[in-house]
């Protein structure tokens, strides 16, 4: 059967082919939410007519689509499959592990100052349920001074900690974490290291045995193209056999559908639960999301995650001077293994972001402003073009006295 990607024409860098009904006019904001292609609106639509057709005669089916979703999500990893699961979101990830962990009163979690709350407010609550001690570092510093922030870490990590919960890429900046220095550090040291990588997988490449990741969670609907409400949670084997099940349901035991399929006496509530990332998959899944990601990743995986890294930067190469020209400051890295898919700017006026997004969102130009940042984030359908209709919007704002 003919997959959803297969009846379309191939994507391609910088064309919006596939997104026929995206009005605006540049749309720089996936690093807040990606706009469905058609692809995925169709592989979404086609699943609930699929649905309202056959009812539970189409559930066999998308067993086996969440199967092939679990190795295209592995592949982008460099994961087997096997250690990869389904999650409802990013935060799911971070309170399997924040949860799971059998922490001992007193152990130590490094966590980032300037980090999404999505990695910070599980820990703090493990912290406070399990007395255990959060130590911070400010995230933002490793873009001014690598080799002191590295420093910091380690001193850290000698002084022992359990955990290191870090992004892959900072949401405000745009800064992609030395993550394959972070894991040797943490395994050197007896640490583990968990990683939220919502704003890199789809658009960064990652690997997570080079990088020495223990845990790995991301949702779907940023770079990943998909729609809300699924993800992926990673853990090493080795890792989830140390986790506690402490979110478990039906679905978490081995074997979990046998006493509907086979003969009587399976009903049974003794059934070992699995031990692996897949135990945390407890409950129905979000059966038309995880269509509409199969297709968004099948895009992915046709273009290949470095060629739409290296187009994104062309894309920032090409608008970055002129932003520079016209007096903002970018918090882009300079070495390219630093770098990602958002540009991050500011004026003098640190408060002027949010003004910055709202005047441009007249021009029909989306963006973000987190923590006062101006924060472009285009992907591969975005255009080289796009630079210079972007810089002609803000020589205008300026010249109404605006923004």
């Amino acid at each position: 059967m003919a997959s959803a990607v297969d009846r379309y024409a191939p994507p391609r860098l910088g064309s919006r082919e596939l997104f026929p009904e995206l009005e605006t006019r540049v749309y720089a904001n996936h690093a807040s939410l990606s706009p469905p292609s058609q692809p995925v609106v169709n592989a979404v639509s086609a699943c609930l007519s699929q649905y309202a057709r056959d009812g539970m005669g189409s559930y066999a089916n998308e067993t086996e689509r969440r199967e092939r979703l679990r190795g295209r999500l592995a592949h982008l990893i460099g994961a087997p499959t096997r250690d990869l699961a389904l999650v409802g979101n990013t935060t799911a990830g971070v309170l399997a592990v924040a949860l799971g962990i059998p922490w001992r009163r007193g152990d130590r979690i490094l966590v980032f100052d300037g980090e999404f709350p999505t990695n910070i407010t599980p820990w703090q609550q493990a912290a406070r349920r399990e007395g255990l001690e959060l130590v911070w570092m400010r995230a933002d510093d490793f873009r001014t001074d690598h080799a002191g922030w590295l420093q910091q870490m380690e001193d850290h990590l000698r002084a022992g900690i359990r955990l290191v919960a870090v992004s892959a890429v900072q949401f405000t900046t745009g800064q992609r974490m030395p993550l394959e220095t972070m894991g040797a550090m943490c395994r050197q040291h007896g640490a583990e290291l968990f990683v939220d990588a919502i704003q890199a997988m789809g658009v960064v490449p990652l690997d997570v045995e080079a990088c020495a990741i223990d845990y790995l969670t991301c949702g779907s609907h940023k770079w990943l193209m998909g729609p809300e409400g699924t993800g992926c949670f990673y853990a090493r084997a080795e890792a989830a056999a140390r986790l506690e099940p402490n979110v478990a349901g039906w679905l978490s035991h081995a074997d979990p559908f046998a006493f509907l399929t086979r003969a009587p006496n399976e009903l049974r509530y003794d059934r070992p639960l699995v031990q692996s990332a897949r135990m945390v998959e407890f409950g129905t899944p979000h059966t038309l999301a995880a269509a509409g990601l199969e297709a968004s990743v099948g895009l992915i995986d046709a273009i290949g995650v470095e060629s739409i890294f290296e187009h994104v930067q062309a894309w920032h190469d090409a608008l970055e001077p002129g932003l520079l020209d016209r007096g903002f400051s970018s918090a882009r890295m300079v070495e390219n293994e630093g770098r990602s898919g958002i540009l991050s700017v500011c004026t003098t006026d640190a408060a002027a972001g949010p003004a910055w997004s709202r005047a441009l969102a007249e021009y029909g130009i989306e963006s973000a402003s987190p923590d006062g940042w101006l924060r472009l984030s285009p992907h591969w359908p975005n255009g080289l073009d796009e630079a210079d209709i972007l810089l002609a919007a803000i020589d205008e704002i300026r010249a109404g006295g605006g923004p």
